[in-house]
């Protein structure tokens, strides 16, 4: 079994190196991280100048740019093997409802995914890696079903888990996407200038978090699976925009 780890908080995160320690003697790992924090870098794939492939003391090849970069280049030429799966995270702070579309973790497995590959994307859904080890022994026993029970090719697996201990998880729940309120306003500010600048500011309360998401299910201390898909097709509002076309 050949994993391909990475992730968007870069390549010396606490979250990558604990996932690496959890994975350790399931297969053959290899890192490939983003050299700085790329959070909210969604799928954006550098064009616009070159990238640059180094190897930290540890081992782990880290690149400067974004997190599909990284599982990019890596199945496109700088491996001489595929791998059986991608494994992105552990991620500083929750990816659940919309977030998914801007996480760089998602991202990274997403990658993998569009390539043909297995892929599981993991999150701590509370920031500063309180219980961290919780997470990865999450990780480990989610990796270890997959190369027991192998994932199909199109299998594209969202996690994300509760900050608490091991022992106070309720167990795993298959969930969808639930859905967050718009963001909080920008933060406005000024440079020494006087010139405004301004910075995103946090993002929404949730707005749909049923038990049957990712929202409702961490809340009620479940780790949380969402299987994910690529395709963006409205399929329902094709027949409606055809009619609507040629009205």
């Amino acid at each position: 079994m050949k994993i391909l780890i990475a992730n968007d908080d870069g390549y010396t995160a606490k979250g990558i190196q604990a996932l690496y320690d959890a994975l350790v003697g399931l297969g053959e790992l290899t890192v490939i991280a983003p050299e700085s924090n790329c959070s909210g870098s969604s799928n954006s794939l550098t064009l616009n100048r070159p990238l640059s492939v180094q190897q930290a003391h540890n081992g782990f090849y880290y690149v400067n740019g974004t997190p599909s970069d990284c599982i990019h280049i890596a199945l496109t030429g700088l491996l001489d093997f595929k791998p059986d799966l991608i494994v992105s995270g552990i991620n500083n702070g929750a990816n659940m409802g919309d977030d998914t579309l801007y996480s760089g973790t998602v991202a990274a497995a997403m990658e993998g995914h569009l390539f043909g590959i297995p892929a599981i994307a993991f999150s701590l859904v509370e920031k500063g890696w309180p219980h961290l080890d919780t997470a990865a022994r999450v990780a480990k026993e989610v990796v270890q079903r997959a190369i027991q029970q192998p994932l199909g090719t199109g299998t594209l697996l969202n996690v994300n888990i509760p900050a608490v201990p091991y022992d106070a998880l309720k167990g795993y729940q298959v969930t969808r996407l639930g859905k967050r309120h718009p963001s909080e306003p920008v933060i406005k500010s000024s440079t020494p200038y006087g010139e405004p600048i301004y910075w995103i500011g946090p993002a929404g309360q949730a707005l749909d978090a049923a038990k049957d998401t990712d929202f409702g299910a961490t809340q009620n201390l479940q780790v949380s699976i969402s299987p994910l898909r690529f395709d963006l097709t409205h399929h329902e509002q094709l027949s409606q925009i055809e009619n609507w076309v040629n009205a």
